[in-house]
């Protein structure tokens, strides 16, 4: 069977809301979100599931608003005044005086801090009082793990990335079938792009069901 040329190379995406999967899984946090500025204390924390697409919403929000990435060291925190900021995974592990200072500088002219973790604020350890009570008052956006738009919208994008178009019945197949993550979305696409490519094949259910018995005999 012919098979559409195409380059195999992928393509990185710039970050962008307007391009962000969305479904009932992560309305609440994209609203929560698209309301930047308007961030009570100028803080808000996405909270979710790992592979729930937090960190995806989390850079496109910093690319819209042209915010400050810090590692969750906090060494580059001292550059933070006067800009917005994202941190990710704040549950696990930050020092804690640079946090504090962080989230003073959100609710300042300019400022903003959006953080990311899979716990809410309120049970993140802190032995600073102060810290304490800030952490407790944080606005809060829960994303759940993916539904089923959101997979097939971002399964889109992943394949759209690589120059593939699969015909529309592939994505029910795979909705039904594949682990309920975005890294999982990610990873059978390039599964797929790669046996396609090795055996000059088309992108079908065929291909995806051999793909997915493969992926079933490794977890084995």
């Amino acid at each position: 069977m012919a098979r559409q040329l195409r380059l195999s190379l992928a393509r990185e995406r710039p970050a962008s809301l307007d391009a962000f999967a969305r479904g009932a899984s992560n309305a609440e946090a994209v609203a929560a979100v698209e309301a930047w500025p308007a961030w009570q204390g100028g803080c808000l924390t996405i909270v979710g599931p790992q592979g729930a697409g937090k960190s995806h919403l989390a850079q496109a929000w910093a690319a819209l608003a042209d915010a400050l990435v810090v590692n969750r060291d906090l060494a580059d925190a001292g550059a933070a005044a006067g800009r917005p900021v994202l941190l990710e995974d704040a549950d696990r592990g930050v020092p804690p005086e640079a946090l504090f200072h962080l989230i003073n500088l959100a609710a300042r002219q300019g400022g903003g801090l959006l953080l990311t973790a899979r716990t809410r604020p309120v049970t993140w350890p802190s032995d600073l009082p102060d810290l304490r009570s800030r952490l407790n008052a944080l606005p809060v956006a829960e994303i759940g793990p993916p539904d089923d738009m959101v997979l097939e919208g971002v399964l889109r994008t992943f394949f759209r990335d690589r120059n593939i178009r699969p015909p529309d019945e592939v994505f029910p197949y795979l909705l039904a079938r594949m682990g309920r993550s975005i890294p999982d979305a990610q990873e059978i696409v390039r599964r797929l792009d790669e046996a396609g490519d090795e055996g000059f094949r088309p992108i079908t259910r065929v291909l995806a069901r051999q793909i997915l018995e493969e992926n079933q005999e490794l977890d084995l």
